[in-house]
């Protein structure tokens, strides 16, 4: 009945005000859920984590690297920040441009990143896989790994533009020691110490082609420090 009016008419009271769920009513004994079923919330929040642990659409990327060697067996390594999965270390190189063979597009990467154009990729060492995000996009990245020896020197010229563009932070020859270290710093591939041990005790001293490795897909291991 509404007060003074006679009339058999029930009327729903309005949300509370503030309390964030507007389907809550306020009677004389406190607050109380509506009556009907809770099943929609459920299968909303449901949906909600779904969402939350879908893995991201990738894109997938073509790359090629060049492992560059020293006479001392250290290996020169670029250090590298990533927004997806932070720091890591690896050897000159990157995505493909149209048209570009794995081989070609490791070239022009190693001349980019350090102006050694007095060098050029070797055998294939290995292939692998691996997630990270790309100037804001998701990719999953295949590449193409190549062996080379070269002096122990730094980069030459005027290399920051790209250092910039791939935020390249740092370079530093990895020593076995150091790649062998229980608190090196994260790598790419992980696996990469490794792959070096099989190839110092062969390519590395007497020229033997290497068997090309296919790591598959890896995940990108955190520093451990």
């Amino acid at each position: 009945m509404i007060a003074g009016t006679g009339m058999g008419v029930s009327v729903r009271p309005p949300a509370v005000p503030g309390s964030g769920f507007p389907c809550l009513t306020r009677h004389r004994s406190g607050l109380h859920p509506p009556q009907a079923s809770t099943a929609p919330a459920r299968r909303c929040e449901s949906d909600r984590m779904r969402r939350l642990l879908r893995p991201r659409k990738r894109v997938p990327r073509q790359a090629a690297r060049t492992v560059v060697l020293a006479e001392d067996d250290s290996v020169f390594l670029l250090r590298s920040d990533n927004s997806e999965v932070g720091v890591h270390w690896t050897m000159p190189g990157g995505g493909l441009e149209p048209g570009e063979t794995p081989w070609t597009g490791a070239r022009r990467e190693l001349w980019e990143e350090t102006g050694w154009t007095d060098l050029e990729p070797g055998p294939l060492l290995c292939t692998w896989e691996h997630d990270f995000t790309w100037h804001g996009t998701p990719v999953r990245q295949h590449e193409h790994i190549y062996l080379t020896r070269g002096p122990h020197r730094g980069p030459v010229g005027d290399v920051s533009a790209v250092h910039a563009v791939d935020r390249i932070l740092d370079w530093r020859w990895w020593t076995p020691a150091d790649l062998a270290h229980e608190h090196a710093d994260a790598l790419w591939p992980p696996r990469l110490p490794e792959l070096l041990v099989h190839v110092r005790t062969g390519w590395a001293v007497d020229g033997r082609t290497p068997t090309p490795v296919n790591l598959g897909y890896l995940p990108n291991v955190p520093a451990a420090r």
